[in-house]
């Protein structure tokens, strides 16, 4: 290879994989070292001299001249050192710059820089998928679906220039993807072990549904409209707390767009997920009855303020409502809001399904349900 060959390999290398023509010349120039030193007895005095303009890669190894030579690894008889240059003056103590030459340096020395070279591309690449997911760290990203486990469901999907996983578990509902498909995913979290860098991808995030809203409605893409909090089951529904930092916009109103078009495009995203959209409040009892929409609340008490505990009596005919199907509604009030809510109908009389349902839900909800509300609230006031 010629070192035109080599500089048009590397820009086209740097074309396709991103990885800068500096970073694979100093990966060259270690390995090149590295096999000089495993040739040359442990001689690593080489010396570069490198102009990609001008498609110039000069490698000389320096050795010491002497009056008599002990190790020809590293020194030179002033006769041969008048060979090598014949235009230069030496002297005993001098040091002289040897060409090199690559094929002489031996098979296990190439050998071992080709693994040099090999471990730097792999960093290179590793490098930049990080700074790609990184850069997308809480946002949306546009991806390809480039294959899909039919056993698992597991989708392998490419972004940008970096592949990364979206389980079945992290994708809406029952949602089928197949190969091609462009879809969008939240980039939940970047993580790099030894196996490399990679991103935690989801559909099913609520962060996915906050970002959706932040791209579909403008109002809160400039902060006039702010959201508080986002609870969700994905693939079934989500409830969402907005306000509106100017009295002229309607929060709610600007969130479901004329003939409800901004809503329903993200609903379509989401595959016919429900949306519940509700005006957050600093006051606890109006914003936890407007959590329990649809259902309508009569009163608010709140039992524990310190503890976050409160008492929702609702009307008798709507206490199913409240508590929603296998106890839906209360758990995405209880995340959204961070309150342990009690559901009590105001005739304060239960029929013998219903007492039973809302004990289960009242204890799902006040126990492992608050608790990762109170952590999805942590998160995203910490966010913002």
């Amino acid at each position: 290879m010629t070192n035109k060959d080599l500089f048009e390999a590397l820009r086209m290398f740097e074309k396709e994989k991103d990885i800068p023509m500096d970073y694979m010349l100093q990966q060259i120039q270690k390995a090149i070292v590295i096999a000089c030193k495993n040739y040359y007895g442990g001689n690593e005095n080489v010396v570069f001299k490198i102009d990609p303009d001008k498609n110039a890669f000069d490698v000389k190894l320096v050795k010491t001249i002497v009056d008599e030579v002990f190790d020809p690894d590293f020194e030179v008889t002033l006769e041969e050192a008048k060979q090598i240059n014949k235009r230069k003056k030496f002297e005993i103590g001098d040091e002289i710059e040897i060409p090199l030459d690559p094929k002489r340096l031996g098979r296990i020395a190439v050998a071992s820089a080709r693994n040099v070279i090999r471990q730097g591309i792999r960093a290179g690449e590793k490098g930049q998928s990080l700074l790609e997911f990184q850069s997308k760290l809480g946002e949306i990203a546009t991806a390809t679906v480039e294959r899909v486990d039919p056993v698992k469901g597991i989708a392998t999907i490419r972004i940008g220039k970096s592949e990364a996983m979206l389980p079945k578990g992290e994708q809406v509902g029952c949602e089928n993807l197949s190969e091609g498909d462009h879809v969008k995913v939240y980039i939940a979290d970047v993580k790099d072990n030894e196996r490399g860098p990679h991103a935690i991808i989801s559909r099913s995030h609520p962060g996915f549904v906050r970002r959706l809203f932040e791209q579909e409605v403008p109002e809160i893409f400039d902060g006039i409209v702010e959201i508080k909090s986002v609870s969700r089951e994905a693939g079934s529904r989500t409830k969402m707390a907005v306000i509106s930092n100017n009295p002229d916009v309607d929060a709610i109103g600007a969130c479901i767009g004329p003939k409800g078009a901004r809503v329903n495009s993200i609903v379509d995203e989401l595959g016919g997920e429900k949306i519940d959209i509700i005006e957050y409040s600093d006051e606890p009892e109006k914003y936890i009855s407007a959590a329990l929409s649809p259902a309508t609340v009569i009163k608010v008490e709140i039992t524990d303020e310190e503890n976050k505990s409160c008492k929702a009596t609702v009307p008798d005919g709507q206490l199913s409502l409240a508590i929603g199907n296998k106890g839906q509604n209360a758990r995405l009030a209880a995340r959204l809001t961070g309150w342990r809510i009690d559901i009590r109908p105001e005739s304060g009389f239960y029929g013998e399904d219903e007492e039973e349902e809302t004990e289960d839900v009242a204890e799902e909800v006040t126990e492992e349900a608050v608790e990762e509300a109170v952590e999805e609230v942590s998160e995203e006031a910490a966010e913002e």
